[in-house]
């Protein structure tokens, strides 16, 4: 018996339908027949070898990290192209949380949704290779 990954995120809010446009006319998502986001793991195992994973981390009560949220949770989302997206976003006229940054482990943006979670953009680096 193992634990293979994270099967879902499941997020209650006052208005479901503003928040899934929101994220299909702001990030580009496009809902399934059961109204959420589906993303399959062999895209992101396919565009980034090792280097695309699910984390699944605990952070201290007091962190700061998912600031400007009162939200005892953010969510990550994996993407493809951060140079896109953060055009897209500016088209969109959506404004960032701090500047964009990068890492080893990859480029990271982050935005408030409409129900006061932050959304931390992730496009990981792809193995050298």
């Amino acid at each position: 018996m193992a634990v293979l990954g994270v099967g879902g995120v499941f997020i209650k809010c006052e208005d479901p339908d503003a928040s899934k446009a929101w994220y299909k006319d702001v990030l580009g998502l496009e809902p399934n027949d059961y109204g959420g986001f589906d993303f399959l793991h062999s895209g992101t195992a396919e565009a980034f070898g090792p280097g695309g994973r699910t984390i699944f981390a605990h952070f201290d009560k007091d962190v700061e990290y998912f600031t400007p949220s009162q939200k005892p949770f953010m969510i990550n989302l994996i993407i493809d192209d951060m140079d896109a997206m953060l055009a897209r976003l500016k088209d969109k006229g959506v404004a960032l949380e701090g500047e964009p940054e990068n890492f080893d482990y990859g480029k990271f943006a982050w935005v408030m949704d409409p129900n006061g979670i932050k959304v931390e953009l992730w496009q990981p680096l792809a193995p050298p290779g």
